[in-house]
């Protein structure tokens, strides 16, 4: 007669058996992958932030246009931060790029005045989120201007950036070509900030040239790494150094592209702007760097012929 121990045991292990099988063919679930949102607007809502003393206000906006074309939208004075303050604030719709120029007629509040640009996205709150979890810092909480909501987030590296919306969609011309929002940043930090970009922008790496000409960086002879980045946004260009930087190599935020660099550089110096760094080529362009009235220093290039 069969032990009743041993079958309980079989029995047991039958039912365990038949347990395993089941608990097989059955996949455990997974986390399901975030959708990220497509947040960029056009490279035209995203805006180069100038600050200068409200004394070279007009003087610079007029150079702008002298040297770019374009116009500019009705001047005000408003409160643009979340704690008190008030600035005179104009935007410059060149061809080329459009800048939002500040004024300020009172101590600027912190942190403002390091965001290098202001990128119009499509759902303030979903962006503020995508950022976060891209390992943006969100250095300022969405707070409200007089025409929508605003925040500022800071990326690896250092690189700070406004995101704002409007209540009503604004509407501006298309650019004749988008500039390029110039990123300096150590070899250590360069690969999280482009990974953390890229997706939270939708973007693609479109170069990446680990021993770039250094002459780019005032520095000839030597090499660096040059990335550049598309997407939704407009462009990116991320320039890793170890920060041995001549002036003012590092200090131009945007480098805009024109269709003829000797001529945009003639109506430059007819407006007041001095050119810092002479026109030399490298990388298929020829490049220069200029220092606007108040202060504003841009890189300005064209395609070698």
């Amino acid at each position: 007669m069969p032990n009743l121990r041993s079958l309980a045991a079989t029995a047991l292990a039958v039912i365990c058996l038949a347990a395993s099988s089941v608990a097989s063919a059955t996949p455990p679930r997974l986390p399901q992958p975030v959708a990220e949102p497509q947040l960029a607007v056009g490279p035209q809502y995203d805006t180069t932030h100038v600050y200068v003393a409200p004394e070279d206000f007009d003087r610079f906006t007029d150079s702008l246009v002298a040297t770019f074309g374009g116009d500019k939208s009705q001047q005000g004075v408003f409160q643009v931060t979340p704690t008190s303050s008030k600035t005179m604030s104009q935007l410059v719709f060149t061809p080329v790029g459009t800048i939002s120029v500040f004024g300020f007629k009172t101590p600027v509040p912190y942190p403002f005045g390091s965001e290098r640009t202001g990128y119009l996205v499509t759902d303030i709150d979903a962006a503020v989120k995508s950022a976060r979890r891209h390992h943006a810092d969100v250095t300022v909480a969405t707070f409200p201007d007089p025409i929508g909501r605003d925040a500022i987030i800071t990326w690896a590296g250092g690189v700070s950036m406004q995101l704002y919306w409007h209540n009503q969609a604004p509407n501006y011309d298309s650019l004749q070509t988008v500039p390029e929002n110039r990123v300096y940043v150590s070899p250590e930090r360069a690969d999280a900030l482009i990974h953390d970009f890229v997706a939270f922008s939708h973007g693609k790496v479109v170069s990446d040239d680990r021993k770039a000409p250094g002459v780019e960086i005032g520095r000839p002879g030597d090499t660096y790494r040059c990335v550049r980045i598309d997407s939704g946004f407009g462009k990116m260009t991320v320039l890793a150094t170890d920060g041995h930087l001549p002036w003012p190599f590092g200090r131009e935020v945007t480098g805009y592209e024109v269709t003829n660099l000797a001529d945009t550089l003639q109506k430059a110096k007819a407006a007041g702007v001095t050119v810092l760094v002479p026109p030399f080529t490298s990388d298929k362009r020829e490049a220069a760097l200029v220092q606007f009235p108040g202060g504003y220093i841009a890189e300005i290039h064209a395609v070698a012929q």
